[in-house]
């Protein structure tokens, strides 16, 4: 065993407090885990970049029947730039600010996604996961302000807790991350510089597209690739937080550790998914510390079922979970943490 194997191999640890303390599970992650690896950042850089330009070979070259399987790579592999500028987001990345913000900006920037407002908005929902009325990723509705909402967002929120659950991220895209309103004074600037280089990027990117290609090829090129990214997007972030043995607790019984730990899933997707997205779905170790590179997750997500495994949460992506999800996860019960829309009688 060489000496840098060395570093990632840690004693059991004894957890000494209940209930859960987020402090102490963090210490219980070797520090190693943390390190940022210049040479693994971009070489997760570099993949994703050939399998962009791979997916889209395969899209200008492989014969018109083969075009969903092309869409599909490219889409899946645009979800990894996407977890670059994830990294960077959290400023796992690198060491240095400014790179982070120059990386996260450029890979943002094909999907029409502001960095820093997602950077900002992204951040609230790691201090708050699964407080009810205050995360705001996929948070359910209670049964009572179902009943009062407009039939409109009856129906809209009907739509992305069901069926048709990949849709959701991109409303709520469209909908949080260009109201400056979502951010404070003092962030403002940094969300109108975001919002301008994704502007910029369209102003100059589509017409470019359209013109050469047609508005086909805006379609082909674009459009059906990032409706693939968003499908991936939605599927795991909703997996991420939202299957029936999980709860979304009132503030007032929120803890942060019992929220971190045991509130989010880890989810097994196919192989070629997981090396495109860059194991972003090894979600556990990153709730528990946004400071995790993501090509150290799953060596820390193995020293956390050492340690804490009775409190995580596995499972594998199939029709099943995906069923337990759209048919049974629609409004937040106090008691059993979901019912169905059927059960509350709507």
């Amino acid at each position: 065993m060489t000496a840098t194997t060395e570093r990632f191999v840690a004693a059991p640890y004894e957890p000494t407090t209940a209930p859960l303390q987020l402090k102490e599970i963090v210490r219980s992650i070797p520090k190693a885990y943390f390190e940022k690896n210049t040479a693994k950042a971009w070489k997760s850089v570099a993949l994703s970049v050939s399998a962009v330009i791979l997916g889209y070979c395969a899209i200008i070259f492989l014969p018109a029947y083969l075009l969903p399987f092309s869409w599909f790579f490219t889409g899946t592999a645009l979800t990894g730039f996407f977890v670059i500028g994830h990294d960077a987001g959290h400023r796992s990345f690198a060491k240095r600010r400014w790179v982070n913000d120059v990386v996260g900006h450029l890979f943002f920037a094909p999907l029409i996604y502001p960095f820093h407002p997602w950077r900002l908005l992204h951040d609230h929902h790691h201090l708050h996961t699964n407080k009810m009325d205050v995360d705001n990723a996929w948070y359910p509705w209670y049964a009572e302000d179902f009943e009062q909402a407009h039939p409109a967002m009856q129906k809209m929120y009907k739509v992305i807790r069901g069926w048709f659950w990949w849709v959701g991220s991109i409303g709520h895209w469209a909908v949080l991350h260009f109201d400056l309103r979502n951010f404070k004074e003092r962030d403002r600037n940094k969300a109108l510089l975001s919002i301008g280089v994704v502007v910029a990027f369209a102003a100059i990117v589509f017409p470019i597209l359209i013109a050469t290609t047609g508005i086909w090829g805006f379609v082909k090129f674009w459009l059906i690739p990032w409706m693939v990214y968003h499908f991936w997007m939605s599927t795991f972030t909703i997996v991420h937080h939202t299957i029936p043995e999980i709860s979304f607790q009132p503030e007032e019984t929120w803890n942060a550790g019992d929220a971190q730990l045991a509130g989010t899933v880890h989810c097994n997707y196919p192989r070629w998914v997981e090396v495109l997205c860059h194991d972003i779905n090894v979600h556990v170790p990153h709730h528990v510390s946004t400071g995790i590179p993501s090509y150290n997750l799953r060596k820390a997500h193995q020293n956390l079922k050492e340690n804490w495994g009775e409190h995580i949460i596995e499972r594998e992506f199939n029709l099943e979970l995906v069923k337990s999800i759209a048919n049974e996860c629609h409004l937040y019960h106090p008691e059993k943490s979901y019912q169905s829309f059927k059960e509350a009688g709507f």
